[in-house]
């Protein structure tokens, strides 16, 4: 009875997070990156605060619970950041790509901070990930792997960013207490308006509000509520029933999803040998799920 709601939950955060890789490249350009994450954070606040309050009242966290939501939020915020930078200088397909590293990484962290097991089928299919990772990048290309050619300078740096994300889920599974998952993500959400006002709060008056175009409003108003409220809830939720390594899985799942939002966007669709690392990025997933049913 649990796997199909949760399964199906998984299947939609994969589905909203891979739109936002397409949705923050088209708005990428529009505010500077530390803006745009403030701004995403700032209405996914806003919006979930009412919400929060109606269903479990004022809730407010001891200084321990502040702080692993402040830890987990800077590990989010930085992301963000770094990934709107990174799209400046890359495309939305190779950052989903990269992505498909995290699970690798958040293993590991899992591995150190909640002495979690992998097993052989998590790990085969994170190896298998990331050879497809490394065919997209490089084209398949042996001359432009040893030669660490990559196409995109951005590439490298939402690869930083993910080394970030990586911790994501395990800091979720370790300062998470029993308060109610939707006063965690509200928590979260406000402490990284905090950190980001830190960062970004002097740029707010050098920004043209009124010269900023409207789809960059209406594509930050998509991933607030979307790709943040929506999937910060929903992954939260998933990570303390299954862990943090098996949700992260579902993220290679983001490649195939990117490659068919963009298709439909009307973009081309990649040459058969850069196919053929997203084939193997797709094979991980199904490696993981088939060791999750036995």
């Amino acid at each position: 009875m649990h796997i199909r709601p949760l399964s199906t939950a998984r299947l939609l955060t994969a589905l909203l997070i891979a739109s936002s890789f397409t949705v923050s490249k088209a708005i990428a350009g529009g505010l500077d990156p530390a803006v745009l994450t403030l701004l995403r954070f700032a209405l996914a606040a806003l919006l979930f605060l009412p919400l929060t309050i109606w269903r479990h009242g004022l809730y407010l966290p001891d200084k321990k619970q502040l702080f692993g939501y402040a830890s987990i939020s800077f590990v989010l915020t930085g992301f963000f950041w770094l990934m709107y930078l990174s799209l400046r200088t890359t495309t939305a397909l190779n950052t989903g790509v990269i992505f498909t590293l995290v699970p690798s990484l958040s293993g590991f962290y899992s591995a150190v901070l909640l002495d979690e097991r992998l097993g052989r089928n998590r790990l085969a299919a994170m190896l298998l990930a990331a050879v497809g990772a490394v065919w997209v990048l490089f084209h398949g290309s042996w001359e432009r792997l040893t030669a660490f050619a990559l196409l995109y300078p951005g590439d490298l740096i939402f690869f930083a960013s993910c080394l970030l994300m990586a911790l994501y889920t395990p800091l979720v599974k370790l300062f998470h207490r029993d308060e109610p998952m939707m006063v965690m993500t509200l928590w979260i959400l406000i402490t990284g308006c905090c950190w980001l006002l830190l960062f970004a709060g002097p740029r707010l008056l050098e920004v043209a509000w009124r010269d900023t175009a409207l789809a960059v409003w209406t594509g930050t108003a998509y991933l607030a509520v979307f790709s943040t409220m929506i999937t910060f809830f929903l992954s939260q939720f998933c990570t303390l029933k299954i862990g943090p390594t098996r949700v992260m899985a579902y993220s290679y799942l983001y490649p195939p999803f990117i490659l068919l939002i963009e298709w439909l966007c009307g973009h081309p669709m990649p040459s058969p040998k850069i196919l053929l690392g997203l084939v193997l990025i797709a094979a991980a997933m199904l490696i993981v799920q088939s060791g999750e049913q036995r």
